[in-house]
């Protein structure tokens, strides 16, 4: 069964300062891309996953709920006392718009909240990357080759850029989806959970 997150229609477009700080964090995104890929967990789960004290992850924890990132997880364990999470649903955020924000955005602590969000988690995917090349020799040969990271500067419009996102959004989606009937069908053998990671933005250099 796939997880609720990824039976979302959409992912949950950030669109509140506060909401954004909770990405500021490190720690936090690490214990966001924990429940991505492992599903449910507790607090001591996790803790011993990110290394940290389980009080200190627990209050981390508390405060990414409170902004609707991760929701309680019931049915997970038959033991009252045990509190299990999951993340709420996919995300996106754009840092344009956010100077209009009634409360605060545009006020200085605003500004670094908005520009200091995107950064853990383009760190995030880059230590993934690193990871993978560090260790291709665990992978074995047949994914010695298949990593990719390029980059591109085409000229676009604003209307193209969307278009861009949602064309290759629904391109990774057909492939979650082809994945999910094979490995209905018994035809697991090979397949490793892979990290893909899009952004677009207008630049100028």
């Amino acid at each position: 069964m796939a997880p609720e997150y990824e039976r979302s229609a959409e992912p949950r477009c950030v669109a509140d300062l506060h909401a954004l700080r909770v990405f500021s964090h490190p720690l936090r995104i690490d214990l966001y891309h924990a429940l991505l890929a492992g599903g449910a967990a507790t607090a001591s789960h996790l803790a011993d996953q990110v290394g940290e004290a389980v009080s200190l992850v627990s209050y981390h924890l508390r405060k990414m709920a409170a902004h609707g990132v991760i929701v309680e997880a019931p049915g997970e364990s038959s033991d009252a006392r045990e509190r299990w999470w999951r993340v709420a649903r996919g995300f996106t955020f754009r840092d344009f718009g956010f100077g209009a924000e009634p409360q605060g955005a545009a006020e200085p602590q605003g500004v670094a909240a908005v520009g200091g969000a995107p950064r853990p988690l383009l760190r995030f995917g880059q230590g993934c990357g690193a990871a993978c090349s560090g260790h291709g020799a665990n992978w074995g040969e047949k994914w010695s080759d298949t990593p990719f990271d390029w980059e591109c500067l085409p000229r676009l419009t604003a209307t193209e850029l969307q278009q861009l996102s949602e064309e290759l959004r629904g391109l990774i989606i057909s492939y979650r989806e082809r994945a999910r009937a094979a490995e209905a069908a018994g035809d697991t053998e090979g397949r490793e959970q892979v990290f893909v990671r899009m952004c677009g933005f207008p630049f100028r250099p």
